[in-house]
């Protein structure tokens, strides 16, 4: 299942968390800043502190809501490309936003980036993860090979709203108000409803052809000469005789 969270003010950014219960479905990192796109919108770019403190609470929702959601890191849109200096003091300068943001904000866990063939950052989200070096594996990044399977964050500009309907206004006063949450499946499987909206012209193809023919039969059963009684019956000897061979 996904989470999309709307501000009610237009001039802010929406976010979606693409989390998988089913590990299966997890995706890498080009993956998902394709799943990202095809949305309307990109893999998530951290711009501040505010920002980052706001992805935070929205995972923290996530884990308290109580549908079983368990440990598994998120991709956001940082990332590096090439080998060039890959393990040189200059790596974690190299990193770059997938949605072209020049925002200099870093939030490394202790030790991070490693660098090498780790080229892709995720944001850690094990909560049951025993505490390392920098803490808690909760909320910092961490680089990590782009092919690795994980959860995604995609984020979309200003004034869209992937889900929630035109006229919807909230209170962003209100604590509870802050960011409105709806649950969505992800955009990397089809609604449900653009795969049985096409089904409905067959179906109905289906049921004519059915009706069709069981009308046909039921005329056609009308039709038939009825066995009278007394035809059903003629194999029955009126005058039963004694059989000698039964007799005792």
């Amino acid at each position: 299942s996904g989470q999309k969270v709307c501000y009610g003010d237009l001039k802010r950014s929406c976010y979606k968390l693409a989390y998988f219960q089913d590990l299966s479905r997890r995706v890498g990192f080009q993956e998902a800043r394709q799943a990202c796109e095809i949305d309307g919108g990109a893999l998530l770019s951290l711009e501040s502190e505010a920002e980052q403190q706001l992805i935070e609470n929205m995972l923290q929702n996530l884990t308290k809501s109580g549908s079983g959601i368990s440990d598994g890191d998120f991709w956001i849109g940082l990332w590096r490309s090439g080998d060039g200096l890959a393990t040189s003091s200059a790596c974690p300068d190299l990193y770059q936003w997938a949605d072209g943001s020049i925002s200099p904000f870093r939030n490394w866990y202790t030790d991070e980036p490693s660098c090498g063939s780790e080229a892709c950052v995720v944001m850690y989200h094990q909560p049951t993860a025993n505490p390392g070096l920098g803490g808690p594996y909760l909320y910092q990044w961490n680089d990590d090979r782009c092919n690795m399977k994980h959860n995604f964050i995609c984020k979309y500009g200003p004034g869209i709203f992937p889900t929630v309907p035109a006229g919807n206004t909230y209170d962003t006063s209100k604590p509870e108000d802050q960011y409105h949450v709806i649950a969505t499946e992800t955009g990397i499987i089809p609604n449900l409803i653009y795969v049985v909206i096409p089904t409905i012209p067959l179906l109905l193809l289906i049921l004519v052809a059915f009706g069709t023919c069981c009308f046909q039969m039921l005329h056609k059963s009308k039709g038939r000469t009825k066995t009278s009684p007394n035809q059903s019956t003629l194999w029955i000897s009126k005058t039963p005789r004694k059989d000698s061979s039964m007799e005792v």
